[in-house]
């Protein structure tokens, strides 16, 4: 989830809350100040009685549709399991159909507001927090929101949910029904301080529908919700149909206004990328976000956009910058050397990719936390060396001494050179053009598993580099269902993943990193790491009581990351690329830290143009 923050200041409550007309209970539960939004280390930047968020336009026309274009198939309209696929608009942490207790700012650093939550009081010592619910809040069958839903929703999500549930609210030791609209969360002591926010972010889904179901099962029947949107048609496998709800109880809300302003929101599914793109390019396709670097500079050039019915937009991201790389599983013994992975990743060419392929439009990705004050430079300062020194008997000597591990040198030849040399030392020689493993006598071979054949063309020249050393890679692509198949089992040797991070990382360091997720089918930790160095920092970021603490550890974790060579880092975009048709209109500015989505909508005058334009 993304979380954003403000720097060094310490504060643990917000503002004093008025209370909205029908919104919460008469009398507080306890005598902790009720207030309207919470922040990590500071206060949200907009007061109590906020009437919208600033970049919205609180005045936007309501109705028509948007299409979107969605990679692959869908067979589950149940996102709070691994199991299915799942279909776009619904999250595990949300999405079109379901409120959550608060919803967080894209514009501030990291806040969060009242959805669900009309008051909310939180411990000075932060061991527990009380959530008021709006009186006005109901589900779409018109049922009340209640706190016995908050708690069924917790306990369902936490024992029968997606392990990521766990690794988030592993600290939280009890939830309660304190009267009908008000529930008490207990934490654990020395919880982390991001805890409340990500409780905060909880969807909240109906008890009595969940009763009635088996929650860990894929289904096409949906669940109940109270969000501003219903599922209205689907067609699995090919397109699901989102209908905004006139009855929407929080379409006033100030968090709401100004948003969910389109009438229908259509995602159609694709097999095929180069099929979607014909598809916008026809007018089928309202609106996408363009991932490919070519589509980017050659694929715009249809007589539509010569028109200026097509808008393209470039807007800058201020998060952490991805890493996407090819990801080496430890559960393999031929990735258990550090110095063959060292290896295996000088062969990999970014400025070749990006000069020859790529346009010159992407940025290497070096590090977890690129782009961020987290992000691990030169030689471990102090503050990082005390979380490092305790464990240096466990890590490779340039973790304290070295700057980071970067290309060098720059040409192909001296690293394969390099390579060559750390696989001889690891035991390996060439024998009739193939890496021999001197004791076994196998061959150093792998295989390679995609999810999308675009990305065979930035695979495949890695794939030469390495045959050149006499290692032999079997690169494999599969369709979207059975490469879902495979990771949840671990089933891979090499494979190319994104792992996102946040301007606040916390609680889902667990299930990336954590040793008690590397066995646990169908979680995030794909690499397999089972480290009790990687563990304990993972701790000190999760525990962080300052800004300060939290970006030594995470910088920690980055450079022991980074030179144990678990992933190759590959590339990512400094700008997310937009193009849609002049009948979608977005706000004359952006939130800094995200892309709200739900602040567009359909102009009428730009409907008509294209209207005319396809007649």
């Amino acid at each position: 989830m993304a979380r954003m923050i403000r720097e060094y200041v310490v504060l643990w409550v917000v503002l004093m809350m008025a209370l909205p007309a029908g919104g919460v209970q008469a009398a507080p539960v306890s005598d902790v100040p009720t207030v309207h939004g919470l922040s990590l280390y500071d206060t949200p930047a907009l007061p109590d009685g906020f009437d919208h968020f600033p970049w919205v336009n609180a005045h936007a026309p309501k109705g028509g549709d948007m299409v979107r274009s969605a990679p692959g198939s869908f067979d589950s309209l149940n996102p709070f399991i691994v199991r299915g696929n799942p279909a776009d608009g619904l999250t595990s942490m949300g999405g079109l159909p379901f409120d959550t207790l608060m919803v967080e700012s894209p514009g501030e650093p990291f806040s969060l507001y009242g959805l669900l939550a009309a008051g909310i009081r939180l411990d000075p010592d932060r061991r527990w927090m009380e959530i008021d619910l709006d009186t006005r809040a109901h589900f779409h069958d018109g049922s009340p929101v209640t706190a016995d839903d908050v708690v069924t929703t917790f306990e369902t999500l936490k024992t029968m949910g997606s392990p990521m549930y766990r690794a988030y609210y592993a600290d939280v030791i009890g939830v309660k029904r304190l009267s009908p609209r008000t529930v008490r969360f207990e934490f654990g002591e020395h919880n982390s301080r991001e805890l409340p926010l990500i409780v905060g972010q909880m969807p909240v889904l109906s008890a009595k529908d969940l009763q009635s179901r088996d929650i860990t099962r894929p289904t096409l029947d949906p669940l109940m919700g109270s969000g501003p949107y219903r599922i209205a048609s689907t067609q699995p496998g090919q397109r699901i149909v989102y209908q905004r709800d006139d009855h929407y109880w929080g379409k006033d809300l100030p968090v709401n206004k100004g948003r969910y302003n389109i009438d229908r929101l259509i995602f159609d599914y694709y097999r095929d990328p180069g099929v979607a793109l014909t598809a916008f390019r026809a007018g089928r396709v309202d609106f996408r976000i363009e991932t490919t670097a070519r589509h980017w500079v050659t694929g715009y050039g249809f007589p539509a956009a010569r028109q200026g019915l097509i808008k393209r937009v470039e807007i800058e991201d201020h998060n952490p910058a991805p890493m996407q790389g090819f990801v080496m599983n430890q559960r393999r013994e031929i990735f258990k050397d550090r110095r063959v992975r060292q290896a295996l990743g000088l062969a990999f060419d970014f400025d070749w990719l990006n000069r020859n392929l790529f346009y010159g439009l992407y940025a290497r990705t070096r590090g977890f936390f690129d782009h961020s004050s987290m992000e691990a430079t030169g030689v471990p300062g102090a503050a990082e060396r005390a979380l490092l020194s305790p464990w240096r008997d466990q890590l490779p000597g340039e973790v304290f001494d070295s700057p980071l591990p970067i290309e060098s040198p720059e040409t192909l030849r001296p690293r394969l050179k390099k390579a060559l040399a750390l696989l001889n030392e690891a035991g390996y020689e060439v024998k009739d053009n193939r890496m021999i493993n001197r004791d076994t006598g196998r061959p150093l071979r792998f295989e390679l598993l995609l999810s999308d054949a675009r990305l065979e063309r930035m695979a495949l020249p890695m794939v030469r580099n390495l045959a050149r050393l006499g290692v032999e890679v079997n690169l494999r692509t599969v369709d979207s269902s059975q490469y879902l198949v495979r990771m949840r089992q671990f089933d891979f040797d090499m494979t190319t993943a994104v792992i996102a991070q946040s301007n606040n990382p916390g609680n889902e360091q667990r299930e990336y990193w954590g040793s008690e997720y590397a066995d646990q089918p169908q979680s995030r930790n794909l690499i397999g790491l089972k480290s009790p160095v990687i563990d304990d920092l993972v701790n000190h970021i999760i525990r962080a009581d300052s800004r300060r603490d939290l970006e030594a550890a995470a910088a920690a974790l980055d450079r022991v990351l980074r030179w144990e060579f678990y992933v190759i880092p590959q590339y990512h975009s400094p700008v997310t690329r937009l193009a849609y048709w002049k009948k979608i209109a977005m706000p004359d500015q952006s939130p800094e830290y995200g892309l709200d989505l739900d602040s567009w909508w359909v102009d009428p005058q730009g409907a008509s143009t294209m209207d005319a334009h396809q007649e």
